[in-house]
């Protein structure tokens, strides 16, 4: 069994909003880690903390208090300017409206990544379109967005998203955009690339269903995270069974 590596560690961390007089904890003292190769889904209601927290790993937003160390780096330290670097180089985004360029056709779309990092127009394409074979669009790789299903086109952002080879892809709520078999679909998608390249997911749901699909699942409510479930053994003894059949 490989040994645990740890590449997000969330400790005491505390999030106060001021709404006139009042103040809101969206976060109120939240701990937990990620090991790389984890898929891990963050799942609660309207109102949880759940989106603020993936904001807070993400380097979106600062915490009032506490830490968050992603591949050894505290983002609550860094600059703007450094956090926009670190996001580039370390992370990738899923987003649930797919936030595709209308103007673009799926490899265009994929590349878009690629050119930020000042790679060359041939490279991009090439490793473009190697992703969108990944991701099973081979036969729509000149489609714009408004040539294709919902579900093609959260494939294109799944491919976009890992095009860069990100340690870390964060998901916010990958399927609030499409029906329940096609959400099934990207889910199993998203688990087996990951799986495959031993890259950390983080998905934000509102769906316990589609939470099920992790290895661990942080149930967060009013701001703390008041169960982890873990699944990765019960998967171990289900490939186990099967060997064994």
């Amino acid at each position: 069994m490989k040994q645990a590596e740890p590449v997000i560690c969330v400790k005491d961390l505390y999030k106060i909003y001021r709404v006139g007089e009042t103040k809101v904890r969206a976060l109120n003292g939240v701990d937990f880690t990620i090991n790389r190769g984890d898929f891990c889904s963050i799942v609660g209601t309207s109102g949880s903390g759940k989106s603020t927290l993936l904001n807070m790993m993400a380097g979106l937003e600062k915490p009032t208090r506490g830490e968050i160390i992603i591949a050894g780096e505290h983002m609550e330290k860094k600059s703007e300017n450094q956090l926009v670097a670190f996001r580039r180089e370390h992370i990738g985004f899923i987003f649930q409206s797919f936030n595709l360029m209308g103007t673009m056709n799926a490899i265009e779309n994929v590349a878009l990544p690629l050119t930020f990092q000042g790679v060359d127009r041939k490279s991009r394409n090439r490793k473009a379109e190697g992703m969108l074979d990944l991701v099973g669009l081979t036969k729509h790789k000149k489609h714009k967005p408004n040539q294709m299903s919902g579900g093609q086109q959260q494939r294109v952002g799944v491919a976009r998203a890992l095009v860069v080879e990100p340690e870390i892809i964060f998901a916010d709520e990958p399927t609030g955009n499409l029906d329940s078999n096609t959400s099934v679909e990207v889910m199993n998608l998203m688990k087996k690339i990951v799986r495959e390249k031993n890259q950390t997911l983080v998905m934000v749901t509102h769906d316990n269903y589609l939470a099920g699909f992790a290895d661990v699942i942080l149930h967060i409510r009013d701001g703390k995270i008041v169960q982890i479930d873990d699944n990765r053994g019960k998967e171990e003894n289900e490939n186990v069974q099967e060997t064994n059949v």
